[in-house]
């Protein structure tokens, strides 16, 4: 008896220590601190969200504001601001070179920016649209002058050969439509010299030719020529 109630005191659990109650009423505080602040940025950022809504609702009913610039803020600020004009139908745009200078800027549809516009906000300066026409002006002149330049400095391009000395071998001394003009039109043949298309046989000796041509082929199977008649009185 004194055994079994000595196993059973000996598997329960001790109670705890004063040191245990404090850690576990500490754990108990941190728990409860964190999640006080966790319902507090989010409660934090509904409020900043409703305010945005607000404001973005104002700026788009506004016919005189174009565009609109926030102070600088944070990133989860920024974010929601990006989120909000995207469902606004606006353009956002974050600036800024570092963390601590970011700020968003929004533009309605119709007032879109440029890309110089947008390059003048990333530089950090200011836009101004006269001073911007003025510059685009002149890089036009200076690509404009410059084209001229390389143009008018162009070397004209030579051959390193005169070609006919190159090929006079093949192509002769007289260039085609020079050696054209010795050619007689004649409007049976075409343009060609009437010289060489004129048959010169008789109309007897073209008939002894077809008849001597006719006879041949009679006689011999492999189908020999019969030497042209006309040929020897070039």
């Amino acid at each position: 008896m004194a055994d079994l109630l000595g196993s059973i005191l000996s598997s329960m659990e001790k109670p705890p220590t004063v040191g245990d109650k404090e850690s576990r009423r500490k754990a108990r505080e941190q728990a409860a601190r964190m999640k006080k602040m966790q319902e507090d940025e989010k409660r934090k950022k509904a409020d900043f969200r409703k305010k945005i809504e607000k404001e973005v609702s104002d700026f788009i009913q506004d016919s005189t504001q174009p565009k609109r610039k926030y102070s600088t803020m944070g990133k989860i600020e920024r974010s929601i601001i990006h989120d909000v004009a995207e469902v606004a139908g606006l353009a956002s745009f974050s600036f800024g070179e570092d963390e601590e200078s970011r700020y968003v800027m929004l533009f309605k549809k119709e007032s879109a920016p440029t890309d110089d516009e947008l390059e003048a906000y990333r530089k950090g300066e200011e836009w101004n649209p006269q001073v911007a026409d003025q510059r685009r002006r002149l890089k036009e002149q200076a690509a404009l002058e410059q084209a001229t330049s390389l143009k008018t400095n162009k070397p004209e391009a030579t051959p390193a050969s005169n070609y006919r000395d190159k090929y006079s071998h093949l192509i002769g001394t007289s260039a085609a439509k020079d050696a054209a003009h010795t050619l007689e039109a004649n409007s049976a043949y075409g343009c060609v010299p009437t010289a060489n298309k004129r048959d010169k046989r008789s109309i007897e000796e073209a008939m002894n030719q077809i008849r001597a041509k006719k006879k041949q082929k009679l006689e011999d199977p492999l189908g020999a020529t019969v030497p042209d008649a006309g040929s020897s009185q070039s």
